[in-house]
């Protein structure tokens, strides 16, 4: 979708926008003026190490978090203290009966009917009908549940709410296997019957990287890149061989990581769009996929 703009404003008339948001608690800056448009009707990827701003910016996004600076607007509208576009949005965060907040004493069962009372859009049948197919005991207290049960609550918390964008965080923490591949199959169908917007922020990136039609990459803060993720793959190749091949073919290029391979070399680059990798005949073009290529944007810096 083509993002459309006021250019004399410079407001993002469709999605939600910010512009230049910043968080700093006391002299620690989390976030540095960060510029991000999420369009209607995909699945974003936030990635990123810890420290990095991701649950900082989600909260902010959802109005959950005053910005220290900058600004958030929905479809040209400002999201802080905009029931109307507050309605249309829901962060489902991670729980933690250990910080003693969040409802985690409550049974299950009252805190799915206070998420009904203050969701707009809830469906209470899908969440009646996730509670069964998760297996979830509704009249267990929150704070008594495994980690993966814990995930299972916000992760019924966030389809259930219907919200046209929708923010998880690390929702497949704690899950095992099978309850992961269970969360990707009702993303992909709720997706697809809905067209909602859903950024999820995740560490498992090797079993997202498929289901991400765009991702955001954070380091120390700042928003590194917002890309789709299968364009930003092809155009980034890993090549080895002689050192001095090696360092010739990366010249023109950027490159994310330098290894020693024994009396070799290798090098991750990343490509100009639309470019072609032409290292020449004497090395070996290998594809990249999203987690090398995280570890090695986000990783120990080139020396």
């Amino acid at each position: 979708m083509e993002e459309r703009m006021d250019v004399q404003n410079n407001v993002c008339k469709e999605g939600i926008c910010c512009r230049g948001i910043g968080k700093h608690y006391g002299s620690r800056e989390v976030l540095k003026g960060v510029d991000l448009t999420l369009e209607k009707g995909k699945i974003y990827g936030l990635i990123g190490r810890n420290g990095a701003g991701k649950t900082t910016l989600l909260s902010i996004l959802s109005a959950q978090n005053p910005a220290s600076y900058g600004e958030v607007l929905l479809d040209g509208q400002p999201v802080w203290e905009n029931q109307a576009a507050l309605n249309r949005i829901c962060f489902s965060r991670e729980l933690n009966p250990a910080s003693g907040l969040g409802g985690t004493h409550m049974k299950v069962k009252e805190y799915l009917k206070l998420a009904g009372m203050y969701l707009p859009g809830w469906d209470k049948a899908m969440a009646e009908e996730l509670a069964v197919r998760f297996g979830l005991d509704t009249g267990k207290k929150i704070e008594k549940l495994s980690k993966g049960m814990l995930s299972m609550v916000s992760i019924l918390v966030a389809m259930a709410s219907k919200a046209e964008y929708t923010f998880l965080d690390e929702p497949v923490a704690g899950l095992d296997v099978v309850a992961r591949e269970q969360f990707y199959r009702l993303l992909l169908e709720e997706y697809e019957t809905t067209g909602r917007t859903f950024v999820i922020s995740t560490h498992i990136i090797g079993e997202m990287e498929n289901l991400m039609e765009e991702v955001l990459i954070m380091k120390d803060g700042s928003l590194l890149l917002k890309e789709n993720t299968q364009e930003l793959l092809d155009r980034c190749i890993y090549i080895s061989g002689r050192k001095d091949d090696v360092e010739a073919a990366s010249r023109e290029h950027t490159v994310l990581c330098r290894e020693m391979l024994g009396r070799g070399a290798g090098a991750m680059l990343l490509l100009k769009p639309q470019e072609l990798p032409d290292p020449g005949a004497d090395l070996t073009v290998q594809s990249v996929n999203l987690q090398k290529l995280f570890v090695a944007m986000c990783g120990e810096e080139l020396t």
